[in-house]
């Protein structure tokens, strides 16, 4: 069908989806490809690339902005960043490791799925960096919200809607967010073979004290959790020393590029890659987490967020979201065989009434349901 041909303007993929619209044909929407083994095996759709829909369209250093169309390379987009020395504050996740994927990701997949890394206990996620969105309805409409400035508006914050919702209630064609500048210095204390009890103790005593926090991760290998702190020089220095003298007794001190290489291990959940098994992605209070693993037979598990993120390599996936009924929480099966992902809904269902307003939304901008039908359930 010469309507889905890879577009490279926003009219051809509002022209594109228009066709789907008119024909009711199921649309797989694709850019990089690099979250492709995610979600619900479907069939009988066909595929809308919008990795040819690229370019950064604007970028302002000195107002801490950037706007780029929405298949633009993340790697692009950090390299003029970088010529800045200013950064993706909330630290996207590459899944290409832990999936055994190809491809580029680029920002529009990043918005799409919210993706955010460890430094989202000090800047917010994904969708707090966000300023606006352009998008293409179910119905072929070119919609737009927000701006380059934080300001306060009214009506709906369809911004922070399309951040998270895989594509469900449209297609990205172009995101403005913040960034920030690079911090000078970064240090990590490590500390090894602990329990997950006595880490997540230690983890939250450092995040609860004043001494600024930008990571607090704990890997049940090893039993290795580590804490960053990021900022000038001095004060970088200056609060290592204190909680070395206060929760972080032991600890050893890792800088520079061996700090950032910890972190990006434990962001793109590195030491899963390659290993057999179903991956779940868990949402939980910190406290929980020594117990949820308890419940799961201490599977091995990469704790991020102080203890509420968790990721856990598990032999059978139907197991774990038994366990977050009984927890609490949320669970995303993020890596799985095929007979998994055919038969284990990808995606924690949602209660009740949260689910009759997300069906609304989607009727609502997607009437016909052509967009990644069957993704998120």
């Amino acid at each position: 069908m010469t309507a889905f041909a890879a577009p490279t303007t926003e009219t051809a993929v509002t022209e594109a989806v228009r066709a789907a619209n008119s024909q009711n044909t199921a649309v797989q929407i694709i850019a990089g490809g690099t979250r492709g083994r995610i979600g619900s095996l479907r069939s009988g759709y066909e595929c809308l690339d919008v990795s040819g829909v690229a370019g950064i369209t604007r970028y302002e250093p000195g107002a801490l902005t950037l706007e780029a169309k929405a298949g633009t390379p993340i790697v692009q987009i950090e390299a003029a960043l970088d010529a800045e020395n200013q950064m993706l504050a909330f630290e996207p996740m590459d899944h290409r490791t832990l999936l055994g994927t190809s491809g580029t990701p680029t920002i529009g997949g990043v918005v799409a799925a919210n993706v955010s890394g460890p430094r989202r206990i000090q800047v917010g996620a994904c969708r707090d960096s966000l300023l606006g969105a352009r998008f293409v309805d179910g119905a072929g409409r070119i919609l737009k919200n927000g701006g380059r400035v934080m300001k306060n508006v009214t009506g709906y914050d369809l911004v922070k809607l399309m951040a998270g919702s895989w594509g469900t209630l449209g297609v990205l064609s172009e995101v403005s967010l913040k960034v920030q500048a690079i911090p000078e210095a970064q240090a990590t204390l490590l500390g090894q073979g602990l329990n997950i009890e006595t880490a997540v103790q230690a983890m939250s005593a450092a995040l609860g004290s004043p001494y600024d926090l930008t990571g607090a991760a704990f890997k049940s290998a090893g039993g290795e959790a580590m804490v960053r702190v990021e900022g000038l020089t001095e004060s970088v220095a200056y609060r290592v020393q204190r909680m070395q003298s206060e929760m972080c007794k032991g600890w050893r001190v890792v800088e520079g590029s061996d700090s950032a290489a910890l972190w990006q291990d434990v962001r793109d959940v590195v030491p899963f890659a390659g290993r057999e098994g179903a991956v779940w992605r868990l949402s939980v209070k910190p406290s929980d987490a020594p117990a949820l693993l308890e419940d799961l037979g201490h599977p091995d598990a990469i704790c991020d967020w102080g203890g509420g993120l968790v990721w856990v390599l598990v032999d059978h996936a139907k197991d774990v979201r038994q366990v977050m009924t009984k927890r609490g929480g949320h669970a995303t099966l993020v890596r799985a065989n095929t007979s998994a992902r055919s038969t284990v809904p990808v995606f924690h269902p949602d209660p009740a009434p949260i689910a009759a307003i997300t069906k609304g939304l989607r009727a609502k901008f997607d009437p016909r349901g052509i967009l990644n039908p069957g993704l998120m359930g």
